[in-house]
């Protein structure tokens, strides 16, 4: 499924050589059956602001956005668990799970990483795939909509996923936009646990960049 790692491509901290890419990336989102014009319309407008100005501020508008909100982290057992010792464990299984597959870790990045996982899942069949979204899917339009709500062309990743997942994207004309920092995500969440059939237990971690 070679949207899925276009889409895991845009997700990720931009790069020199993320943007070189770009071309390959939009043409892979406009070749895929499985993206609507609708997303597809989004993606085409956020690869368009990751090829345009300097690469440094993108990047610092990158860091702000998934690194300084937890509303918008990229990594999703963060909003299920927080720092709780739960995430550690739920961390575990599912590098057991990329194990089992054949699929190996080659960033420093957590297995819990959303371009991870559509990484992971781009070398899986369609059904697993979209099973593997659905079970996520509340996170990932909990991500879309802070997202919308900060006015960020990335709402468009998230959107197409949902969508890729057999899932309804977020209804952006609904979403108050906001100027002021999104809200933490200190408190508990009442989120049903992500990828149902993984048991999910045990201790944290964060994400670096380079």
């Amino acid at each position: 499924m070679i949207e899925l790692r276009a889409l895991a491509a845009l997700l990720s901290y931009p790069t020199a050589e993320m943007r070189a890419a770009l071309p390959e990336i939009a043409d892979a989102i406009r070749r895929s059956p499985l993206i609507a014009s609708r997303e597809r319309a989004g993606l085409d407008a956020l690869v368009a602001e990751l090829a345009a100005g300097d690469l440094m501020e993108a990047q610092e508008r990158y860091v702000d956005l998934f690194d300084r909100s937890r509303a918008t982290s990229l990594n999703l057992f963060e909003h299920l668990y927080g720092e709780s010792r739960d995430r550690g464990e739920a961390m575990i299984d599912l590098k057991r799970v990329y194990a089992r597959a054949g699929f190996e870790l080659t960033t420093s990045e957590l297995p819990d990483y959303l371009p991870v996982l559509l990484e992971y899942l781009s070398c899986r069949d369609v059904r697993e795939a979209r099973a593997m979204l659905a079970d996520c899917a509340h996170i990932l339009r909990s991500i879309a909509t802070a997202l919308i709500a900060r006015g960020s062309a990335y709402a468009a990743v998230l959107q197409a996923t949902l969508a890729i997942a057999g899932e309804a994207p977020v209804d952006a004309a609904s979403v108050p936009r906001r100027t002021e920092p999104m809200e933490s995500l200190d408190r508990d969440w009442p989120e049903k646990p992500a990828f149902a059939d993984v048991p999910l237990t045990a201790m944290s971690g964060k994400s670096t960049r380079p």
